[in-house]
């Protein structure tokens, strides 16, 4: 036990003492800032410009109804065709041309046929959120033009329509709305994501110093110490203390900077607050959006993380040592690369396909129990309120599991970790498993 201790102490040291982990690990929080106000000023920046657009409205009806906004701002012509349109567009440098042809019969205008020879005309491709934007413009437009000309009231018809939130109530007692939904989708796959890079990244790290230590012989002076099981469970579990002391620090160096950046440039929430957000649909989304984010099992969420997290680590990391331990290159070592990785990849597409369409759903259910790709899925599913015996059951077949696949891997690594100059295929990896 000692040994293990010393080898978990010695896995841990070396690895934060590490030139390239310190600079990764102070790096990458400023990188995470820096990505989002990049892209947040980049939205301002898009969000900011005014789109330019003329409309040749040889039809007459839509100068009075097509209004521009902060964002959109439509100039009218009239009496022109679509050539002499195209090249008083181009001369004015505008972001796109709309052009209405002219209407027949004025009395009796077919809005259906008016509506397939409106042309959106520009020089590149518009953005698609600007051609939604002005679709439904234009479609609002016709579409009260045309029950006025059927001779139906349009007050009328607005009055009339009736809007639907429905209010999902569980057999408990509990509402939800729409946007629960929303953020245990986003949440989940979330997690599933940060799981799948956490395992692979640590996992693969695992696999690189086992493998440093094997090319560069030191591993032979220190099997002689302490049993080849002893020394892969202290890379395991030391890798595992520096994959939470790295977290740990990106959290709170992110959370420090954010905060840093927030007061130096007088970014707060009196700002936020001063923004006109005095309309009581805006107030009442945000609060729904607050409540929705706080009915989610955020405790659950944590604790359930960090389990699924260790065990899935401990889980990959013992196979990652176990080709390590059997191969003498990098390059030796992708030919297992892919087998290993396959079921994290095969449980993050069966949680991003199935399990915000029915988180309770067979597959779901049947893949969350799975050991190899259950870290990915049962995360997954967690937001939208999985039992605490089922999230058990699938951490203690986990841990299981586990325990097995280090059995398994030790035989491996006691072998493979001294044999040089041989690649193993998969024929040599069952007979060293036989040992």
């Amino acid at each position: 036990m000692n040994h293990t201790r010393l080898i978990i102490a010695r896995e841990y040291l070396t690895q934060v003492k590490n030139k390239k982990f310190i600079i990764m690990t102070l790096l990458i929080p400023f990188l995470i800032v820096g990505l989002g106000l990049f892209i947040s000023f980049l939205t301002n920046i898009n969000s900011d410009s005014i789109k330019n657009i003329t409309v040749v409205d040889n039809s007459g009806i839509f100068e009075n109804s097509l209004l521009s906004t902060d964002t959109v701002k439509f100039s009218f012509l009239e009496d022109l065709d679509e050539e002499e349109a195209k090249l008083i567009s181009q001369e004015r440098n505008d972001d796109a041309l709309i052009f209405i042809p002219y209407v027949v019969d004025t009395k009796n205008i077919d809005y259906v046929e008016l509506s397939k020879s409106i042309k959106l005309i520009s020089e590149d491709s518009p953005s698609l959120t600007l051609i939604s934007s002005i679709e439904s413009k234009l479609e609002k437009i016709l579409t009260d033009l045309n029950y006025t000309s059927s001779g139906l009231d349009l007050e009328t018809i607005k009055e009339s329509k009736i809007y639907i939130n429905l209010v999902q109530v569980s057999f408990e007692g509990e509402e939800s709305t729409k946007i629960d939904g929303i953020l245990k989708m986003g949440f989940g796959f979330l997690l599933g994501m940060l799981l799948y890079m956490f395992v692979f990244i640590y996992g693969s790290m695992i696999l690189r110093s086992v493998l440093e230590e094997k090319t560069s012989r030191i591993v032979e002076i220190i099997i002689s110490s302490v049993k080849p099981t002893q020394l892969m469970m202290g890379k395991i579990i030391g890798t595992s203390l520096v994959a939470f002391t790295q977290i740990f620090i990106w959290i709170t160096l992110t959370l420090v900077i954010s905060t840093l950046i927030s007061s130096i440039f007088g970014v707060s929430t009196s700002e936020f607050n001063s923004l006109d957000v005095s309309d009581a649909q805006v107030n009442s989304g945000i609060q729904t959006f607050f409540s929705a984010l706080f009915n989610l099992p955020l405790l659950n969420i944590l604790i359930a993380f960090v389990f699924f997290f260790i065990s899935g680590l401990f889980l990959y990391g013992s196979l990652f040592a176990a080709v390590g331990a059997a191969v003498d290159s990098e390059t030796d070592a992708n030919q297992f690369m892919l087998p290993l990785s396959m079921p994290l990849i095969i449980g993050l597409y069966v949680g991003i396909l199935t399990v915000s369409e029915d988180p309770s759903g067979t597959i779901p259910t049947i893949f969350s129990y799975i050991p190899f790709t259950s870290p990915i899925v049962m995360m997954m599913r967690i937001p939208y309120g999985v039992p605490i015996y089922e999230q058990l059951i699938s951490l203690s077949i986990l841990v299981a599991t586990f325990f097995a696949m280090v059995w398994f891997a030790a035989k491996i690594y006691r072998v493979g970790i001294l044999m040089y100059g041989q690649k193993p295929s998969y024929k040599d990896l069952y007979k060293w498993l036989k040992y």
